[in-house]
């Protein structure tokens, strides 16, 4: 996390606003040809062995297969995935979420990668984009854990519980595909979560993201901010240009004799050319 610190420091604000709108876009674009043109959809999978084969654009378009499909339900999902992703941008940062995204990416076409090579096989079923869009559930949940939301619009209930219900079915959802030997989908799994596990797992202080102290910092900064604003100059010297706050013990005077609103130091009171 010293790693990601530092970048953070570096490239601060570099990140890509509104990128859940971005994704949400690539979600739309996917289920648009699938409608009209489903017989694209076998050129977008992340398929290794093609990859291999020069099929490079697979890197980037499997991002376009929506992680299910579309119905009431999901619409409602995606609004609600975007109103997640917006309030994470709010409270990490642009930098910090966008690195969050795209190593989740990153992390899925590793995985993919290294199952490919163990077993050899067809891996494109098993990555898709749905756990990094759980990835974004689980972030949100983690940093607002204490929120509430309306399950199925009528039940209250805090976001923390829906993810620990969604992490125990992704364990044992897990367990079971080991069990029957889909080792595949294990990978799968534990490959687009990587990113909320290195981020939130693999560091000792967190507390710095949590949205009460991001609010506390923020108006700290911006009191701080106002303060600088209204900490004005009253008195600077023609001269040396010394001011009040360089050297709180001298004494500044206006020149009756200069022409204009000429102020001097003390030293340069009486020994400055008068202006004309």
């Amino acid at each position: 996390m010293n790693v990601i610190n530092k970048l953070e420091r570096r490239f601060h604000g570099r990140g890509i606003p509104n990128l859940t709108m971005y994704i949400i876009a690539c979600y739309v674009v996917g289920y648009v040809l699938s409608v009209f043109a489903p017989q694209i959809w076998y050129y977008l999978l992340l398929e290794p062995s093609l990859i291999l084969r020069g099929q490079i654009w697979r890197l980037v378009t499997w991002v376009l297969i929506p992680p299910s499909s579309l119905n009431l339900f999901t619409i409602i999902m995606l609004l609600f995935y975007y109103q997640l992703g917006t309030a994470l941008e709010r409270t990490w940062g642009e930098f910090r979420y966008t690195l969050y995204i795209v190593s989740g990416l990153l992390f899925t076409i590793i995985g993919a990668f290294l199952l490919y090579f163990i077993t050899g096989g067809i891996v494109s079923l098993y990555f898709t984009t749905y756990y990094i869009s759980l990835s974004i559930f689980l972030a949100f949940a983690a940093s607002y854990p204490d929120m509430q939301v309306l399950l199925y619009f009528i039940f209250p209930i805090k976001i923390k519980w829906m993810a620990y219900l969604d992490v125990a079915f992704l364990v044992y959802d897990s367990i079971t595909a080991a069990r029957g030997g889909q080792w595949g989908r294990v990978v799968a799994i534990v490959a687009s979560l990587l990113n909320f596990i290195v981020f939130f797992f693999a560091t000792r202080n967190m507390s710095r993201y949590n949205p009460k102290e991001v609010k506390r910092r923020r108006d700290y900064q911006k009191a701080v901010s106002r303060s600088q604003a209204q900490r004005i100059t009253k008195h600077k010297c023609a001269i040396c240009g010394q001011t009040e706050e360089d050297n709180p013990d001298l004494e500044f005077r206006f020149c009756s004799k200069c022409n204009g609103n000429y102020e001097y130091c003390q030293n340069h009171l009486f020994t400055h050319q008068h202006v004309k």
